[in-house]
């Protein structure tokens, strides 16, 4: 399937944060997923959240990247987020393919 934003690995996510890159990162998996352990990096708007909170996130130079637990609903977000102007990336194999550590509660 074509889509028309870019995707990255968890891997090549990973080598950007060990870099110290300052990355835009948001997880769009709902609030008890994310508690069960989350990239530190990341903040939490849930895909059912987006569509209120999108005034949250910056329109800009700055990509958006998004990662769920598989890539579906984190592709979902970048559908729409590309469709209203922002710069987004999807995290192919979201969580369940992360390598990295996960930091667990809120």
């Amino acid at each position: 399937m074509e889509y028309m934003y870019p995707e990255i690995t968890t891997a090549e996510l990973e080598n950007q944060l060990k870099e110290g890159k300052s990355l835009n990162l948001v997880d769009v998996r709902e609030p008890d997923e994310w508690q069960a352990g989350h990239i530190k990096e990341a903040r939490s708007i849930p895909l059912s959240e987006l569509q209120e909170r999108i005034n949250e996130l910056q329109q800009g130079d700055q990509e958006i990247i998004l990662i769920c637990r598989s890539g579906g609903r984190s592709g979902k977000a970048c559908d729409f987020l590309h469709a209203q102007g922002y710069k987004v990336v999807n995290v192919a194999g979201g969580m369940l393919q992360w390598p990295g550590e996960v930091t667990y509660g809120e």
